[in-house]
């Protein structure tokens, strides 16, 4: 494995887009074991912005500030117990998503169609960790008895829309930012 150097440049936009989606988790609305919030818009543009490595980097740090007690999750908080919470697989699933969708965009051109797949497979990629995850929370450390289709109610399909709508915007500003950059 090669070592990344990374540049005062690079620290900045990891910061910055760490900070994006501790802003994001912010603007939350309670709909259940899982928030509607902002997080996934920025995930998504720092892949698109930042190339897989360091769009991971900036998530990889946005997950360990919250385990170390800041209180930059959804609805402010932060600390080791979040991970016996049913949403925290989502936050897992995006340090994966970061790299994957930087991975698609980091090497192609900035068109529509390459960002358009890259936040597709990114969202995918975010759903396959977080479902199994949110799963195994509630039946198996909160012992609830949830099937899987409740499990995909209350942690997808409610959220296709806004995720739909997130994920447009993340195509339309990630190819405006990307084409500047």
């Amino acid at each position: 494995m090669t070592s990344m150097k990374l540049t005062t440049l690079d620290i900045t936009q990891i910061g910055l887009f760490t900070a994006l989606t501790a802003i994001g988790a912010f603007i939350s609305i309670p709909v259940g074991p899982v928030p509607i919030t902002l997080q996934s818009l920025f995930v998504l543009l720092s892949g698109i912005i930042l190339g897989s490595r360091k769009a991971m980097l900036s998530q990889v740090a946005y997950v360990l500030l919250g385990l170390f007690g800041l209180p930059i999750f959804a609805g402010f908080t932060g600390g080791l117990q979040t991970m016996l919470k049913p949403s925290f697989g989502f936050l897992l699933g995006f340090i994966l998503a970061a790299y994957v969708a930087g991975k698609i965009t980091e090497y192609e051109k900035a068109s529509i169609r390459n960002i358009t797949l890259a936040v597709f497979a990114a969202t995918i990629v975010m759903y396959a960790v977080g479902l199994p995850y949110m799963y195994y929370v509630l039946n198996f450390i909160l012992t609830k008895d949830f099937n899987i289709i409740q499990v995909l109610n209350m942690g997808m399909f409610m959220f296709i829309p806004g995720d739909t709508l997130k994920a447009t915007m993340a195509v339309l500003v990630g190819k405006k930012l990307k084409e500047r950059l």
